[in-house]
């Protein structure tokens, strides 16, 4: 026996004895965590909580209105120029000359007759002079003959003169007097032909246009001298759509209104033009207005046109929207969605403004967001009782 052999501590493991002892704690470690994962999984598989769902974003709410129909008044709106209502022009009515004074201005006033302007006369006046002269001569000839033929009657009972001599001076007589007659009929001519050297209005009315002056020679082909309105009656030819046209009637009122001024003038439709023009597919109503001095011919006018009364929708002015394609509304589907409704409007009242075209009054409209709105963007509509 080795006396000097190593004696071991009390308590302590051979080497091999330890490295057992850690691997085994390591495997328990890994088993450990390998069931904590296991459960975890089995747990979040069978009965865990649910993963949350991603949240929706809340459609926005907005006001809208079914606006229905009323009564409302069907005004049509037109534009167009004032013009004479019977535009007259005036010229040369006979061979012509030259103008030797000009009697009226432009926004003068004339009476049916009236001297206007008058051409140089001389020659003509000397042709009359003459022709009067001849009338008399004939005149007397014929008077001359008349007793001569007289006398010989007398004396044709006594035997002194025959019958052919009769005759003869029965012949002398009528000849003078036709020649009174033609001589007579050449002195009204020239007369005449002295009178149209005057000229004159042909009714009463305004002066609305002159361009003569003295000195000027003018004949029978000569542009018009003055240009008159007939009485002064003036009208505005209003431009109306096609689709308007069949609306209107002859003696519908109507109020028009000046470019650039606030005065605003009575009047109603005297007649309508029965020809569309086929490019713009407008037509014209005539609108009869009483003579006023504020109104001058080839002036810029608005109307209204009052043609009855119609059942539109009314909608207030912010549930209107416009661009470059015209006016719309936004109107809400059954899917809540937003739609554009291209609209036409109407009149305004302090109800709001008429829809002529585009709604039947049964959509919802949105009121007021349309601005901050986009087509086919969903909302959470509000609906709201129409104002009336």
């Amino acid at each position: 026996m080795n006396m000097h052999a190593p004696v071991r501590a009390t308590g302590a493991l051979p080497a091999d004895d330890r490295g057992f002892v850690v691997r085994n704690r390591r495997a328990l470690i890994v088993g450990v965590l390998v069931a904590v994962v296991a459960l975890w999984g089995a747990f979040k598989f069978f009965g865990g909580e649910p993963e949350a769902a991603p949240q929706e974003a809340k459609a926005p709410r907005v006001s809208v209105v079914s606006p229905g129909r009323v009564t409302v008044a069907a005004a049509i709106r037109v534009t167009g120029p004032i013009a004479a209502r019977r535009e007259m022009p005036v010229g040369v009515q006979g061979e012509g000359g030259m103008v030797t004074a000009v009697l009226v201005e432009a926004g003068d006033s004339v009476r049916a007759g009236q001297v206007m302007a008058r051409i140089d006369r001389a020659v003509q006046t000397q042709q009359v002079n003459q022709l009067t002269a001849s009338v008399q001569q004939a005149r007397a000839d014929l008077a001359l003959a008349q007793s001569e033929l007289d006398r010989a009657l007398t004396l044709v009972e006594k035997g002194f003169i025959s019958k052919a001599d009769i005759d003869r001076r029965t012949a002398t007589r009528d000849s003078n007097a036709a020649r009174v007659r033609i001589v007579s009929a050449q002195l009204a001519e020239s007369q005449a032909r002295l009178a149209r050297l005057d000229i004159r209005a042909p009714a009463n009315g305004v002066v609305l246009a002159r361009s003569v002056e003295p000195g000027q020679i003018v004949g029978a082909g000569s542009p018009a001298l003055f240009r008159v309105a007939e009485n002064g009656a003036m009208e505005m030819k209003a431009r109306v759509a096609e689709q308007d046209l069949v609306k209107l009637e002859v003696g519908m009122p109507a109020t028009v209104e000046l470019v650039g001024s606030a005065r605003q003038f009575n009047g109603h439709i005297w007649l309508l033009e029965p020809v569309i023009d086929p490019q713009s597919r407008q037509g014209e109503a005539r609108i009869a207005l009483a003579r006023d001095p504020d109104l001058r011919v080839g002036a810029f006018a608005n109307a209204t046109i009052e043609a009855g009364t119609a059942e539109l929708p009314v909608l207030p002015q912010s549930a209107l929207l416009a661009d470059t394609k015209g006016s719309f509304v936004y109107i809400i589907g059954s899917d809540n969605k937003v739609v554009r409704r291209d609209v036409k409007t109407g009149e305004v009242s302090e109800s709001g403004i008429a829809i002529a075209s585009g709604l039947t009054g049964a959509e919802r409209v949105v009121l007021s967001a349309g601005a901050f709105l986009n087509e086919g963007e969903k909302i959470d509509p509000v609906l709201q009782r129409p104002e009336r």
